[in-house]
């Protein structure tokens, strides 16, 4: 069995959005509620409160607050005592940053873990009923849960984890690929006998003029006004259509490297330290490596193929793939170079892609292929997770 996210466009009603802002702010309530007593609780007694401890708490709460028994559906308001939970064994295990508190003004959401049904082109949800939705495909499977969300141009969505037999067949492609991430072409991909550059579409850059446009015009708007709301909004769109075509454009690549495939050798990049680099910081940002190796991943775990992830110390840059001699420095404005030790030219990064491959065969070849990239889970213990934004890409 593993677990499919599916994530959907649904168009809920006007008394519908308000019943979904009602709930949204119901387990935003008590998210704040939690941490606080969490907090307050480690402060005095040097102890935390467990998730059982903090559910507890919850009969007393909605007496003092009625409307967290009427406005919201009894399993969120648990969901949300489970997720918060989650973050702290996140936390201490070094995955994720101290759980924040949660603010109005940013995305909101509601989890129903329960009593989930899609029936025909709806979503039924507890209290909310039947919600419009598009399905761009359709999955056979148990409901385990469904979160619904709304982003800042005040778009819904809706999140379902599916329980599935294992349906998802091995691709024909049986390569061995080594990939070199860079910034002026995004990603040199080496098959053994030929490489293959796909450039950065530089997504941030197409919209630079409008999204410049769109901040100074909120910048002039008065505090708190419709106006300056009304801006946002607009602001909102703008970074919301960067986002998507970037996602659209990595999952795209992913799907055909991975159907070309058995394993792929990327290098294991420190991107949160190389985004320090103010020069090359908005670049490396928008080119959304880490999200690109994450769709790499599940794509290929659940078709049975493999992700090894070499150390990002190794030389792939300085090192000849010809005859193996390495340069003691490789400056970043060297693109081309000619090895002393065979003469052969190389291209900087062609060169690195190949290194990258042969790097990856050797650690086939000694440890065998691993399961995954390095690295832990975010959601332990949720089994084989992954995620389709509307359909299988």
């Amino acid at each position: 069995m593993i677990r499919q996210v599916q994530k959907i466009r649904i168009y809920p009603t006007n008394a519908q959005q308000l019943q979904l802002a009602k709930a949204m702010g119901c387990c935003r309530f008590w998210w704040n509620y939690a941490l606080n007593k969490i907090i307050e609780s480690y402060k005095e007694t040097g102890k935390s409160l467990s998730r059982s401890g903090l559910n507890a708490l919850l009969p007393n709460l909605k007496k003092e607050f009625p409307w967290l028994k009427t406005d919201v559906y009894s399993q969120s308001l648990q969901q949300t005592s489970l997720n918060l939970s989650r973050a702290f064994i996140n936390f201490f295990q070094k995955r994720a940053r101290f759980p924040r508190f949660k603010s109005k003004h940013r995305k909101q959401s509601v989890a129903f873990p329960q009593s989930v049904k899609v029936e025909g082109d709806y979503v039924k949800i507890p209290k909310i009923g039947l919600v419009k939705a598009v399905f761009e495909r359709r999955y056979v499977g148990k409901i385990k849960t469904v979160t619904v969300s709304k982003d800042s141009c005040n778009h819904y969505f809706a999140s379902i984890i599916y329980e599935l037999e294992a349906c998802f067949i091995n691709g024909k492609g049986d390569k061995i690929l080594g990939i070199d991430l860079g910034i002026k072409d995004f990603a040199i991909v080496n098959d053994g006998s030929k490489t293959s550059k796909y450039k950065n579409p530089k997504h941030f850059d197409k919209h630079y003029k409008n999204l410049a446009r769109k901040q100074k015009k909120l910048a002039r708007k008065k505090l708190d006004s419709n106006s300056r709301n009304k801006a946002k909004k607009l602001l909102a769109k703008v970074h919301a259509r960067i986002s998507n075509s970037r996602q659209d454009y990595l999952h795209k690549l992913s799907r055909n490297l991975t159907n070309d495939s058995q394993v792929i050798v990327v290098e294991n990049l420190n991107v949160k330290g190389m985004v320090r680099n103010h020069k090359l910081a908005k670049a490396i940002s928008d080119c959304g490596w880490g999200m690109f190796v994450n769709f790499l991943s599940y794509k290929l775990k659940r078709e049975d193929k493999h992700l090894i992830e070499i150390d990002r110390w190794f030389a792939s840059s300085k090192i000849c793939s010809n005859c193996l001699y390495q340069m003691d420095k490789m400056p970043l404005d060297i693109r081309e170079w000619t090895c002393p030790s065979c003469q052969t030219k190389h291209d900087r990064d062609e060169n690195a892609a190949k290194n990258i491959r042969a790097e990856g065969i050797r650690i086939v070849q000694s440890e065998g292929t691993p399961d995954s990239a390095r690295g832990g889970s975010v959601r332990p213990g949720l089994g084989i997770m992954t995620l389709s934004f509307g359909y299988c890409r």
